[in-house]
């Protein structure tokens, strides 16, 4: 018998998750839909198939290579996307002869009914025979000859729900199956295969607790399960004090920071939920959020609300503590230095007091009256001096306090916030306030407010860990700078 998985659909419904992948990709209860269906097709002992892929077709090859992994020999057939099911099968090599053809589509959600499908297939005589359930189609057929109707597998006609002829109907009535037709339908595929709603599907993970499910190098609470179920993928982690209620779905590689409130969402990979945010019957997706049940998507462009951890480095900097105690030695380094501004500033007698003073906005979040997160502002001090490395020994006492981190973009005032209305201005406040970053480093009080922006928001789009350690010894280096020494006439 020859097999044939079917994973060249595009998935324009399913836009924005399809912008960056394919259907058969994409993850539900930590697989890829296409990884479930090989799953299932290697326990009913099939040894070859071959993969029709079309979009995405790289990201398939890598993810499953020549099959290996599940002792399957896999083979791959490329067509333009969603090809006519009657086209697809002549189109394919012949090569060798066989008495039958399993055809599967892998872009979609079933249980594990391919073994009872293939058992009552072989009591029946019919040419072509399709899988049903309660009058759905499972996407599944066995075909005899060359010269049959494949119609119902096509897309645009499968999710039409087009009745098929009885006379080529196997029923499955305790089968499950999810189209994935649209975004609420994969949302609702996600929560049902974590819930075990789908039965047979293989669920990484084990459970660590009544209705967690936990992946490998995950770290999860299960103080933080509230009520219902959850399902956390691998390398992922969840603040104790984060709230998972009802159903919730956490893929791979992601990480949801404090008092974050999470109910009936999918959050997928590599995305970063921030402090005190509250989700619900949402997809969460890099900056992406859906709310499925208001049919609506936005972009998050603050980065402490959503992130894409693949484009920022968020994550590598969740935990105040490390920045903290960075803070506190370099405070107790820096004591010999306080003297010396001391000095500097009584002999200057630029202004009659020994420290000038602004308010920043800085990174610590806060809830407004009306349920908002903000950042809130704190008081920054300034040795009145015009000498740069001296005039900011005081604002390390804020990244003692947690309100500035030890590197990120300039700290500013509410009000310049404010004043930023384009979306690459305000891309820049995505990113962590620092002590040091770019424009503290490369700039003085004297570049324009627009470059200095510019050059934040190119440190937020580029930076990752090992450049912040850049900027750390970039940092020391001016040390021995003059100009850092030099007196500077310039804003405080």
């Amino acid at each position: 018998m020859r097999t044939i998985i079917i994973a060249d659909r595009l998935g324009h419904e399913l836009f924005p998750l399809t912008d960056r992948t394919c259907p058969a990709l994409l993850p539900v209860s930590g697989k890829p839909v296409l990884e479930h269906t090989i799953d299932m097709l290697a326990n009913a002992g099939i040894k070859r198939v071959i993969i029709v892929i079309g979009s995405f077709a790289d990201q398939i090859r890598t993810k499953f290579e020549y099959g290996r992994r599940w002792g399957i020999e896999i083979d791959y057939w490329g067509t333009r996307g969603e090809e006519e099911p009657n086209t697809l099968l002549a189109q394919l090599p012949k090569g060798m002869q066989f008495d039958s053809t399993l055809i599967i589509r892998g872009d979609m959600i079933r249980s594990a009914c391919i073994v009872e499908f293939l058992e009552q297939a072989t009591t029946r005589n019919a040419p072509v025979l399709h899988g049903t359930s309660h009058g759905h189609s499972l996407g599944i057929c066995l075909c005899k000859t060359d010269h049959v109707d494949l119609d119902p597998l096509h897309w645009p006609i499968l999710v039409q729900g087009l009745p098929i002829s009885p006379d080529t109907i196997i029923e499955l009535p305790d089968a499950k199956v999810s189209l994935m037709e649209s975004l609420a339908a994969f949302h609702q595929a996600n929560l049902d295969a974590a819930a075990g709603r789908i039965p047979g599907l293989l669920i990484p993970g084990r459970q660590t607790a009544l209705g967690l499910t936990q992946g490998r190098n995950s770290q999860v609470s299960s103080r933080s399960i509230k009520l219902g179920i959850a399902f956390v993928g691998s390398g992922s982690e969840v603040h104790p004090t984060a709230e998972l209620n009802h159903e919730v779905v956490i893929s791979d590689q992601v990480i949801i920071d404090r008092h974050a409130k999470l109910s009936d969402t999918v959050v997928l990979p590599n995305t970063y939920v921030g402090e005190l945010v509250n989700l619900s019957h949402s997809i969460a997706w890099g900056s992406d959020l859906i709310r499925v049940d208001l049919d609506t998507h936005v972009r998050v462009t603050d980065a402490f609300l959503l992130a894409d951890l693949r484009q920022t480095t968020l994550g590598n900097g969740l935990s105040p503590l490390l920045n903290r105690i960075g803070g506190l030695l370099l405070l107790i380094l820096s004591l010999p230095l306080w003297p010396i501004a001391w000095l500097a500033t009584t002999q200057e007698k630029t202004s009659g007091t020994l420290f000038k003073s602004c308010r920043l906005r800085g990174n610590r979040i806060e809830l407004t009256e009306f349920g908002e997160r903000q950042r809130t502002e704190f008081t920054a001090w300034e040795w009145a001096t015009e000498r740069p490395l001296l005039r900011a020994l005081p604002k390390i006492l804020a990244v003692v306090s947690g309100d500035l981190r030890l590197v990120g973009v300039e700290p500013v005032t509410i009000e310049q916030a404010n004043r930023r209305t384009e979306e690459w201005e305000r891309y820049a406040d995505g990113a962590p306030a620092g002590l040091i970053g770019p424009s503290q480093l490369r700039y003085s009080d004297e570049t324009p407010e627009e470059e200095r922006l510019l050059a934040d928001a190119y440190y937020v789009g580029q930076h990752d860990h090992w450049k912040n350690w850049l900027y750390l010894l970039e940092g020391i280096q001016k040390l021995f700078s003059p100009r850092s020494w030099s007196r500077q006439q310039g804003k405080s």
